[in-house]
């Protein structure tokens, strides 16, 4: 057969009979023989022949150039040189596997998928939570000028909660004298809420009129 005649249905379908019996066009590897073969065919066989279709995409997944041997078409392809025959089975091993190293890869390489993602899934285990922490600045208003506003500010911080940690305060004057406490903290969103705190502040109603949110971030 002609090598121009690879690519016809008939050329195809000698080329897919050959195969049914071979892993590769010569001998028990890839090698250069394949890739004249391969190179020759110029695109993938149709599924009508499925010997051929699997062989031509098993060469696809090589690195070419690196195949051994010599870029020849074997005579009974359609080149030069006598067709390899296919080396006898022995007599004890009949049941062989054409493509037990193809099996045997494939399940290699799932087993290094599976240990690296098994490796993967410890470490990312291992990683401590990230914790969603909000800053919050309180403004308490107090009920006049004559108001103690260290007391406020006494009570204020006399509130422990866990995940809840208080930080700076100073004075902000409103008007007529009066002052309002105006402090900070940092809260973990899962532990405290910024609506049950108001309300716990608000509970020195003695000295607290109200509480207003003046900002809110998270961290």
């Amino acid at each position: 057969m002609a090598i121009e005649e690879l690519n016809t249905p008939k050329g195809l379908k000698n080329l897919d009979t050959y195969l049914s019996e071979r892993s590769y066009i010569e001998g028990w590897q890839a090698s250069q023989a394949d890739v004249a073969v391969y190179e020759a065919l110029q695109k993938a066989p149709p599924a009508s022949n499925p010997h051929a279709l699997r062989w031509y995409n098993h060469i696809k997944s090589y690195e070419l150039k690196k195949l051994p041997g010599v870029k020849k078409i074997p005579a009974a392809i359609g080149g030069d040189s006598a067709a390899a025959a296919p080396a006898a089975k022995p007599a004890d091993d009949e049941d062989e596997d054409l493509f037990a190293s193809d099996d045997e890869d494939d399940a290699e390489a799932a087993r290094i998928r599976e240990e690296r993602l098994k490796a993967y899934a410890e470490k990312k285990s291992k990683k401590p939570a990230l914790i969603a922490k909000s800053s919050v600045v309180l403004d308490v208003k107090p009920w006049d000028d004559e108001t103690d506003m260290q007391e406020i500010e006494k009570n204020v911080r006399s509130i422990v909660m866990d995940g809840l940690v208080w930080g700076a305060s100073k004075l902000v004057p409103v008007c007529h004298g009066i002052n309002k406490l105006q402090i900070m903290c940092v809260v973990e969103d899962e532990k405290v809420s910024i609506d049950h705190l108001v309300e716990l502040i608000q509970e020195f109603e003695e000295y607290v009129q109200s509480v207003d949110i003046a900002a809110f971030n998270k961290i």
